[in-house]
């Protein structure tokens, strides 16, 4: 199975339950199509490097997911394209270096020990 990622932006200007409902609708595709996802993370809202259709945030969300075949890739960007609430995306097909990445950075294995550097000051 070939595993993705995929980042997107949606449209700050949103009410809250309309970002739930784009970043859901994507979420449902990618299940009716026979994807099975591996991991979401909403980012929230962040500002983006450069300003975007007169937009300077935007609702970040990543997803990834395993599918048999890659045809669902190009339905999915077919509609982000259309979508006039998706200000941005990228989706990245991952080889077994960033696949490991991700499982490592999920369960804590990277990025631990500025976390454990800066607990260790605060307690001195």
């Amino acid at each position: 199975m070939r595993q993705y990622e995929i980042t997107f932006i949606i449209d700050p200007v949103l009410s809250g339950d309309e970002i739930k409902e784009t970043a859901q609708m994507y979420l449902d595709f990618l299940k009716n199509e026979g994807c099975e996802l591996v991991h979401t993370t909403e980012w929230g809202l962040r500002h983006l490097a450069y300003p975007i259709n007169k937009r300077t945030s935007g609702i970040y969300t990543t997803v990834e997911f395993k599918v048999p075949t890659g045809e669902v890739i190009s339905k999915l960007e077919l509609g982000f394209r259309r979508d006039e609430r998706i200000i941005r995306f990228l989706s990245v097909k991952l080889d077994k270096y960033g696949v490991k990445y991700n499982d490592d950075k999920r369960n804590g294995l990277i990025g631990r020990r500025k976390e454990e550097s800066t607990e260790n000051a605060a307690e001195a």
